[in-house]
């Protein structure tokens, strides 16, 4: 597997500074914006959504079919969406102050939803593969202090979309964000999970990496994994996920159940343990594991994708034990926006069609609220 940090970074103001750093393993694209500085805050409330193939109104040969101004797309269909999400956005109460997006094509649709929604949001970064029909961006009202993205390479086949990491200045205080658009399941779980295990292992990497310097720095997962909650149950308990509950049976089929700390880091190579414990200190994996509390576990309902009549919950927040201590920002709740216009008339999501110009996503958003204390 490979890893490759980010190669370009575009500042869009004048004050910034502009990085470039090309690495020999490859080159991945990303771009960043910022200006002006945040007030302060009490509550930060965090969205991370996969808008369903968000694409721009011109033509750079990546496109998928439906999306070509040959079969009818145009900047005024390009827009028309535009003004629907940042409607949609501008409907949430309170205003999120940060947005992680999945399935847009690029950082001109950041900008362009900036100016429509007209909330302050001053500070951007996008990320794909070079060639990637889609990628990954964040939107903020609040400081981006430093973005990468990870390009992973596992058995000579590569992710679709980076892993984006951001560092957010948020009050007194910083967050490392990592968002996610993890490969699906076409072509089949088992053949595909390796590669939502090498996506999962740079992350587990990295937290690894921020908490021998930084071990209070609070660190929230998001993003479309491709991978439900309950996945390891789901596929029979025969196979280890990239994403794992704080479960015996995880446990034992990883290997790490009766281990110690010192012998345990070496194992949890290519999985997250995800706990329902707040903090998510981890009872069922050793000591000094990487765990983080899912929401989907702790009391969030249904799901946040309807896939043949079935939620699914694929969909994520995975947040740091930092977030669950007396001080500093604290975690409040989780939601889905499970209303309208996000959903139909029948409560799953409204999903846009192309040809009608009529819709949001196949996804709804998640909500995460937390507190300063």
């Amino acid at each position: 597997m490979k890893n490759i940090l980010p190669c370009f970074h575009f500042l869009r103001r004048a004050a910034s500074v502009f990085i470039a750093a090309i690495l020999a393993l490859g080159a991945c694209a990303s771009e960043t914006k910022t200006e002006g500085m945040s007030e302060e805050l009490s509550a930060l409330t965090l969205m991370t959504w996969n808008i369903h193939n968000l694409f721009d109104g011109a033509d750079n040969g990546y496109e998928y079919d439906e999306y070509l101004t040959s079969a009818g797309w145009s900047e005024e269909k390009y827009l028309g969406r535009i003004n629907s999400v940042s409607a949609a956005i501008g409907r949430i109460e309170p205003q999120p102050d940060i947005i992680m997006l999945q399935e847009i094509e690029s950082l001109k649709i950041l900008e362009d939803l900036s100016l429509a929604i007209s909330a302050g949001y001053s500070w951007s970064h996008f990320a794909n593969n070079p060639g990637a029909t889609l990628g990954v961006g964040i939107l903020c009202r609040v400081p981006i202090l430093e973005a990468k993205a990870h390009s992973i390479s596992v058995r000579g086949e590569t992710t679709p979309r980076p892993v984006l990491e951001a560092r957010v200045q948020a009050g007194e205080g910083e967050i490392v964000i990592f968002v996610c658009h993890w490969k699906s399941k076409l072509g089949g779980d088992g053949v595909t999970e390796n590669v939502r295990k090498a996506s999962a292992r740079v992350i587990v990497r990295r937290i690894r990496e921020l908490w021998e310097k930084e071990p209070d720095t609070g660190v929230i997962v998001a993003g479309d994994m491709n991978e439900n909650h309950d996945e390891f149950f789901r596929q029979g308990a025969a196979m280890i996920c990239a994403l794992l509950p704080d479960d015996p049976f995880c446990a034992q089929l990883t290997g790490c159940r009766g281990l110690n700390g010192e012998d345990y880091p070496a194992l949890q190579k290519d999985f997250i343990i995800i706990s329902r414990n707040k903090p998510p200190e981890p009872v069922h994996f050793p000591k000094g594991s990487i765990a983080l509390f899912s929401p989907w576990l702790g009391g969030l309902e249904n799901g946040s994708y309807f896939y043949r009549y079935n939620w699914e919950t694929i969909d994520h927040f995975l947040i740091s034990g930092r977030f669950f201590g007396n001080t500093g920002w604290t975690y409040e709740k989780t939601e889905v926006a499970n209303y309208q216009p996000f959903t139909n008339a029948g409560g799953s999501p409204f999903s846009y069609n192309a040809k009608t110009g009529i819709g949001l996503s196949d996804h709804l958003p998640l909500l995460l609220t937390l507190k300063y204390k």
